[in-house]
Order: structure tokens, then C-alpha cells, then sequence
């Protein structure tokens, strides 16, 4: 009990001591860090609004100004503790480890952020575009530092990491979608007259693109059918909607022209043999 005893007044001389000696420093550190603090925070909403102004991308407005608010507290951090006589040379060399170790253990998010930093400055897409990319499509959504986020025409919320956006091939079709598709007529048939009611079906729908405009025309020529082409764009939130009304209307105004689409057809002979 005595030693105990003994032991506590040891580390309140100490405490005493220490206090007597470096109280001002440890005001002073203390006085520093408040200062950064709100130097920091000052920074940081004066970078936001020179950013903002001058159009920078959010997304990288936040990172930087983040980024110079961190600096300038660390800079003051490490001031503070010069004031009290605390020598930074070892807190530098084990972040310089932890951060070795860290880097190693997180290639692959830090790989994504510096992804991300890229699409922020070169700029190949912007929220509101439509990409395809790895049998995946969809309207960008948003765009974050580590992944960007998708969402498609069946409300599905896809979220694609920054580095597959760099490395890998990608499609921007912007806000529209193109639709491929093809329908058959018959040998007998006029082309020019089912090409003329296929045009006026897809200017009279008001989701089809007007500033590109439809290609229609003969793809090829079938075994029992002329495949006729379709190329038209559409937005990408009502693709498959879209699609489907007007193969209906294309249908319903074959009907009318009278234009027939044929069966597949084959021609059998049959052979016989003299007796």
C-alpha cells in the first residue's frame, strides 16, 4: 500500500513539474492548433467558392479544398508540437510506415480514387450521359472519387469502380440510346413503300431523337424476306419502351400498306425414280 502510495506521489511531482515548466508551451500549442482549426476551416470554404465560381467540377472542388484543409491543420499540428518540445522526426517515420502498409493493403481502393481524380479532370462523361461498358448501361448518376454510380432503365442502381472506367473500353452515348433492329418484306413487296411508312412512324413518335436522324434501308437480302434496317435513337430511361411501342406501330402500318411479312420458306422437290 505504502509503494502504491509512493508511486502516485512520484507521477504527481512529475505532473507538477511538468505543468511548472511547459504550461506556456502548452498554452501556446494548444493557442496554435485553435488557430489552424479555424485557419483550416477558413480555407477551405474560400477554395469551395473561388472553385465554384470559376465552374470546377464539385466532386474535385470538395477533394481539393479537403485536401488543403488537412494540410494546413497538419501544419499546425506539427508546429504545435515543436512548441512543447516533441521532436516529429519519429511520428513522420511511422506514418511513412503506416502509410507503406496501408498503400500495400489498399491498391486497389487507392487505384480507384486516382481513377476517379482522372475522370474528374479529363472529363469523358458527365452526370446525365449514358455509358455502356462490360455489358453493363445505364444514365451516370453520380460521380464519387472511388466509384461512379448508374442507373438504369428498370430503376436498378449499378456501381461501377472508377479503375474499370479507365482501363477498360467504355461508351458514351450521351442522354439518348441507339436501337438496332430489322423487319422483313416480303419479295413481292415495294421496299420504297414500307421504308416511306416506317419513316413516318418514327417522326410521328415524339421519344425518338430528332437531332439524329433514323437511317432506314435495305440490310440485306434474306432467304424469304428483304431485311430491312432500322437505326434510330431513343432516351435511355424508356429504351426498351420505346422499342416495343413502335415495333407495333411499324406492324399496325405494314398492315395498312398492305406489306406483307413472311414465314421463313422453303422449296421442296421431290424426285422420283423411273421404273
Amino acid at each position: 500500500m505504502e509503494q502504491e502510495i509512493q508511486n502516485l506521489q512520484k507521477f504527481y511531482t512529475i505532473v507538477i513539474e511538468f505543468l511548472t515548466n511547459y504550461s506556456f508551451q502548452l498554452v501556446g500549442a494548444l493557442i496554435i492548433v485553435l488557430i489552424g482549426w479555424f485557419t483550416s476551416k477558413y480555407v477551405f470554404k474560400l477554395l469551395m467558392k473561388f472553385f465554384l465560381k470559376h465552374n470546377f467540377d464539385v466532386t474535385l472542388a470538395k477533394f481539393m479544398a479537403h485536401l488543403a484543409r488537412v494540410l494546413v491543420l497538419m501544419a499546425m499540428v506539427v508546429i504545435a508540437l515543436g512548441k512543447i518540445g516533441i521532436s516529429i522526426a519519429p511520428f513522420i517515420a511511422a506514418i511513412g510506415a503506416i502509410s507503406l502498409t496501408a498503400g500495400l493493403a489498399l491498391q486497389g481502393s487507392v487505384s480507384n480514387y486516382a481513377a476517379g481524380v482522372l475522370l474528374i479532370i479529363s472529363r469523358p462523361f458527365k452526370v446525365g450521359d449514358t455509358i455502356a461498358m462490360a455489358n453493363v448501361y445505364g444514365v451516370v448518376e453520380d460521380i464519387k472519387l472511388a466509384y461512379t454510380m448508374l442507373r438504369n432503365e428498370d430503376e436498378e442502381l449499378i456501381t461501377i469502380p472508377n479503375k474499370r472506367l479507365i482501363g477498360d473500353i467504355m461508351v458514351n452515348s450521351f442522354e439518348y440510346r441507339i436501337v438496332e433492329s430489322s423487319v422483313g418484306i416480303g419479295y413481292n413487296n415495294e421496299p420504297k413503300i414500307a421504308i416511306s411508312a416506317i419513316k413516318e412512324v418514327l417522326s410521328q413518335h415524339a421519344d425518338v431523337s430528332k437531332t439524329n436522324e433514323p437511317i432506314i434501308g435495305i440490310a440485306q437480302f434474306g432467304e424469304s424476306s428483304i431485311d430491312l434496317g432500322l437505326r434510330y435513337w431513343v432516351p435511355t430511361k424508356s429504351y426498351f419502351k420505346t422499342q416495343y411501342a413502335i415495333n407495333l406501330a411499324i406492324f399496325e402500318a405494314l398492315h395498312v400498306k398492305g406489306i406483307t411479312i413472311p414465314y421463313p420458306q422453303r422449296e421442296i422437290k421431290i424426285l422420283q425414280e423411273k421404273m
